[in-house]
């Protein structure tokens, strides 16, 4: 799975997630890609369940690029402990994903097999996502 290999601080605020993506909106990549359409919290075990879901329906062909990385650790408490005694310790990590941000790229494959493949990512990730392709459609 995903995560940084060192980090400045521990713990990180929650925050809110406003506004549309300043910066990964196109494709750079490859011709296909997955854009997200609403704002979420996207944990490193989705992205990689995504990213598995798509490498095996492409059956290993093609090539698959990840656009987004989890950077923010997430803390949780134990389960039931009194409120108070500070934060708790972080868990996991995830990333911070904006509507309109590409998520995943995809070459090397047809249409509709690069299609398939991002509907079933779709599946394992909590936000509403659009397929887009290099040639400006968007289904």
């Amino acid at each position: 799975m995903l995560s940084p290999k060192r980090t400045k601080f521990r713990k990180a605020h929650k925050g809110r997630i406003h506004g549309k993506a300043k910066g990964g909106y196109t494709l750079n990549f490859g011709s296909f890609g997955l854009k997200a359409t609403s704002p979420e919290r996207v944990t490193a075990r989705q992205i990689e369940s995504a990213r598995r879901a798509i490498t095996r329906h492409m059956k290993r062909a093609g090539r698959v690029w990840i656009r987004i990385f989890p950077d923010v650790p997430v803390s949780q408490k134990p389960a039931e402990v009194r409120q108070g005694k500070g934060k708790g310790a972080p868990e996991y990590w995830a990333c911070r994903v904006k509507p309109g941000r590409i998520m995943f790229e995809i070459d090397g494959v047809s249409r509709e097999v690069a299609k398939r493949a991002f509907e079933l990512a779709d599946a394992k990730l909590p936000v509403s996502t659009k397929f887009v392709t290099r040639f400006g459609e968007e289904d």
